[in-house]
């Protein structure tokens, strides 16, 4: 896939692609590494708005995947009612919901790690009202990769049966860096994958990666805004603007 192909139409091309190779979406629980099973999981780094149209797309097609979401960042708040309604949306749309951990916070030590998971998988689970029973790490060390067993009682993305013995491929940085996800050898093979996908980079509009990033950064410049004029009597006096939509992310592609 070219990398200016980055939007929603292309990412239902690809998922129909899959399906035409006779591919069916499954959750970490149950895949089988020599089926054609396809692991759709989306790490929310950016934005939970972007990851409501990638949803409603995999919805369409009868696809579930597994969305994962960041406590710990100054990107989002997903504890707001606009977020938490949209991570609520996306279970309603028949998806799971995880927690992205950020290893970074937190000293590599494995107690320490164990502790923190519990507390950040509690805090969304009591957020979200239903258990939490996958993690992904956000920026995780080297250690980690391949990193065998669960951790808190939970799966995780990075277990070899998940990233080593199926197809793994992503889209980190806005482009398939490591080749095309039809390509992977797995899929040659009509094995099992593994596919890792950040919603932001097929939702915003732009030719490139940073021209999809400053996009983003402007819409959230304009949340910051109309939030300020919402609490702020002064500002509100010289601010003229709407709420941006951010869960339209799609139609702007």
């Amino acid at each position: 896939m070219a990398k200016t192909e980055f939007n929603i139409s292309a990412y239902e091309i690809l998922l129909r692609q899959f399906l035409e190779l006779g591919y069916r979406t499954v959750s970490y629980d149950t895949v089988e590494s020599q089926k054609r099973h396809l692991i759709l999981r989306h790490d929310l780094d950016m934005s939970i708005q972007a990851a409501v149209p990638v949803a409603q797309v995999e919805r369409k097609l009868g696809l579930i995947a597994s969305y994962f979401v960041l406590l710990r960042t100054e990107m989002y708040n997903p504890f707001s009612k606009r977020n938490r309604d949209d991570l609520l949306a996306l279970i309603d749309l028949g998806h799971d919901v995880g927690l992205h951990f950020d290893t970074s916070l937190y000293q590599d030590d494995a107690e320490m790690l164990e502790n923190a998971v519990e507390v950040e998988c509690q805090s969304l689970e009591n957020l979200l009202q239903r258990r939490v029973s996958v993690i992904s790490f956000h920026r995780p060390a080297k250690s980690l990769l391949g990193k065998r067993g669960s951790i808190a009682g939970r799966m995780q993305t990075y277990q070899p049966e998940f990233f080593e013995e199926i197809g793994y491929c992503s889209d980190s940085r806005g482009g398939w860096h490591f080749g095309p996800p039809l390509s992977n050898k797995a899929i040659v093979e009509r094995r099992a994958m593994q596919l890792l996908t950040h919603p932001v980079w097929w939702c915003a509009p732009g030719e490139n990666a940073v021209e999809k990033l400053d996009w983003f950064v402007g819409q959230k410049q304009e949340l910051l805004q109309y939030e300020l004029a919402l609490n702020c009597e002064p500002y509100r006096e010289v601010f003229k603007g709407e709420l941006p939509s951010l869960s339209s992310l799609g139609r702007n592609s």
